[in-house]
């Protein structure tokens, strides 16, 4: 089959697929305690998509050009039987790559059943080795400590690790060196994440955002580093290598430099609306089509519609008013 194009001409390379809304932190940048309180319901599972069902369309994508499978939540490693998934998911033609976005705190009795099942790419979600800043910003006062005995165990098992910092100003910008020089020193790759506008909870404004550029030169003060090659078209992170190591730092400027114009990226959320761009307003439901009955090939057609229609460049056209008055669906629901 021919690969399918938006209107800008933007293959579909990427799948993002959350498997549970739920999560043990609240984040302040992503599902804050005052909104997602104890009280916040969540996804019953009927509403959920099986994994059978996220199989299916992980073939029907897989047909449509999808190379790249990313699992994501909520925190993913919530959802029960995820080893399951995984072995289903690498027997699947042309899905050449699978990662997991998670915030590691359940990572230690999972990793290595994840491991044997066919997982080999970990995305690990840590903003500051500070105890008392990290507690503040994961909003249930959990330690450093954990994540990183949790990372360790993870590369002894044979993973390959990535960890993402969202840096916000005011909050944890102290934080930038320090874990430069923790995860440098264990050649471990880590990815600066600009502070986003992703929802409508989390207080974001551009005087919140700390940029690549302000990162960047805090880092050239310390270390002398050379620009990465991109390895693949869409690649999001502008990555740079430490000169005379193999480690590298990455930076996600989906404020400051906008990567739309390249964006490969769908979205599956946990009750199966496909969504084209991580500031969407709406999903188009695809649970509803599945669970009607129709054919792959009417599926397939259904999908190939929807990427077909795509527009969407919402970084691109960012400004004080789109943010202010666009309302968007939450991060912790659709994934990062």
């Amino acid at each position: 089959m021919d690969p399918i194009l938006d209107k800008l001409g933007r293959p579909i390379r990427d799948l993002r697929i959350s498997v549970t809304d739920r999560c043990n932190f609240r984040c302040t940048y992503c599902m804050p305690k005052e909104i997602f309180g104890d009280d916040y319901v969540f996804l019953p599972k009927s509403e959920l998509l099986s994994f059978e069902e996220m199989e299916r369309f992980a073939r029907l994508f897989a047909s449509l050009g999808v190379k790249k499978l990313r699992l994501t939540g909520g925190e993913p490693l919530m959802r029960r039987g995820l080893p399951d998934l995984i072995d289903k998911l690498t027997k699947i033609d042309g899905i050449e790559d699978i990662g997991l976005t998670t915030n590691g705190v359940l990572l230690g009795q999972y990793a290595q059943a994840l491991y044997d099942a066919g997982l080999r790419r970990l995305n690990m979600s840590l903003d500051a080795l500070d105890p008392d800043i990290f507690g503040e910003m994961n909003g249930r006062g959990i330690k450093p400590d954990l994540i990183l005995k949790n990372i360790d165990r993870a590369k002894e098992i044979g993973f390959t690790i990535k960890v993402n910092m969202v840096v916000k100003k005011g909050v944890n910008e102290s934080e930038i060196l320090p874990m430069a020089a923790y995860f440098k020193e264990r050649d471990i790759t880590l990815r600066y994440i600009e502070f986003m506008d992703v929802g409508n909870d989390n207080g974001w404004s551009f005087e919140s955002v700390v940029t690549k550029k302000e990162i960047y030169e805090r880092l050239a003060a310390e270390y002398e580093m050379q620009t990465s090659e991109e390895e693949y078209f869409g690649e999001v992170a502008k990555r740079y290598r430490y000169v005379g190591t193999d480690a590298e730092v990455g930076f996600i400027t989906s404020v400051s430099e906008s990567f739309c114009s390249s964006c490969t990226r769908a979205r599956l959320s946990s009750d199966g609306k496909l969504y084209t761009c991580l500031f969407a307003s709406e999903g188009f439901d695809l649970r509803e089509l599945i669970r009607s009955g129709l054919t792959d090939e009417e599926l397939l057609a259904a999908i190939t519609g929807v990427w077909e229609r795509r527009a969407d460049r919402y970084s691109d056209e960012r400004t004080e008013q789109t943010v202010k008055n666009r309302k968007k669906i939450n991060m912790s629901y659709i994934g990062g």
